[in-house]
């Protein structure tokens, strides 16, 4: 172990956090404070100590179906180094008791932590306006609507800003609480605790959810024939000409057929698949940057790095280290740009 961090478990007592479960709070959320923090050790002693609290101790229904026995109330949070607020998985009405409890939190000083729509109770706590926070994607536009102020951050894992932290969805929650135990142990710490949990290693926060992000639905199908001639054709620089010529109209009329159709312009359409189709194959193949620029139609490594890393927030080298389908990718993997 490091000097200092032996040092430091010599003279702290165990980091306490409260995990608070809401009703129905998801199973996933609360099991995930307790496993990571729970395997942190230091000279032979608990890096944290975690207790699970509700707003009424007792069965508390989960979003499965399970009643779980919580036993401790919220006044575990008044003990609490760390508040961790679970979420439900869906977006609900918060708890006027969680509330009060997170807003004491907050004025005593204390770190507090949401995971999924936890973040909901927070925001309507007030911790959230004005400052920088996150959610699951599925929900981020339900928490805009309602809570305006907060700068929502809708395609991170998770992102702190002051004293509060709040992750996306379900295994977001992991790289939070890896966060948390860098912040306050070190990344060798916390890079053990991921190793121990069989799970990545510490990622930074504002790396995409990569939620698939899809075009909107196909309302027609005028254009359908060009569409696929230029699902065929990604490797060639295709033009707006080009596609009119292909379809047989000018410009003005495939632009107008294809928003109507596909909801979006020709060249943002275009654009989409050329980015997918480079996400495929850095998925499935070892093709040079360049080369594999170039089999998409984005041109120039340069100009693939770009669009990836707009897409994923992932270069494209790390994009294909954290997905590939291969197992481990070769020498071929090297170029400059990625």
């Amino acid at each position: 172990m490091h000097p200092e961090v032996l040092a430091m478990s010599e003279r702290l007592a165990p980091h306490r956090i409260a995990v608070i479960a809401p009703s129905p709070v998801s199973m996933f959320n609360l099991a995930i404070p307790e496993l990571l923090f729970g395997k942190v050790e230091l000279a032979g002693r608990p890096g944290y100590e975690v207790v699970i609290c509700a707003a009424e101790p007792g069965p508390v229904p989960t979003s499965g179906g399970l009643d779980l026995y919580v036993r401790h109330g919220l006044e575990a949070v008044r003990e609490a180094d760390t508040v961790v607020v679970a979420g439900t998985g869906a977006p609900y009405e918060p708890d006027p008791r969680i509330v009060a409890a997170v807003r004491e939190a907050a004025e005593a000083g204390k770190r507090i932590a949401s995971l999924c729509t936890g973040a909901f109770q927070l925001a309507e706590a007030g911790l959230l306006e004005g400052r920088r926070a996150t959610t699951y994607w599925a929900h981020a536009e339900a928490l805009r609507a309602r809570y305006p102020g907060v700068d929502l951050q809708g395609d991170v894992l998770y992102v702190q800003d002051g004293p509060y932290v709040t992750a996306s969805g379900y295994a977001a929650g992991i790289d939070l609480c890896l966060h948390v135990i860098r912040t306050d142990y070190g990344a060798a710490v916390a890079n053990e605790v991921a190793r121990l949990a069989l799970v990545a290693p510490v990622r930074p926060g504002g790396q995409t959810q990569f939620t698939h992000t899809p075009l909107p639905p196909e309302r027609g199908t005028a254009c359908a024939d060009t569409r696929g001639w230029a699902m065929r054709n990604l490797d060639k620089p295709l033009t707006l000409a080009d596609l009119a010529r292909h379809a047989g109209v000018s410009v003005r009329t495939l632009t107008r057929r294809f928003h109507a159709e596909s909801g979006v312009s020709p060249l943002q359409w275009l654009l989409h698949q050329r980015i997918e189709r480079a996400k495929e194959l850095l998925e499935t193949t070892t093709l040079p940057m360049d080369q594999l620029a170039r089999a998409c139609g984005l041109g120039t490594a340069d100009s693939l790095r770009a669009h990836v890393v707009r897409r994923t927030g992932l270069t494209p080298s790390a994009y294909r280290a954290q997905f590939s389908r291969l197992g481990t990718v070769g020498e071929a993997d090297s170029s400059s740009a990625a």
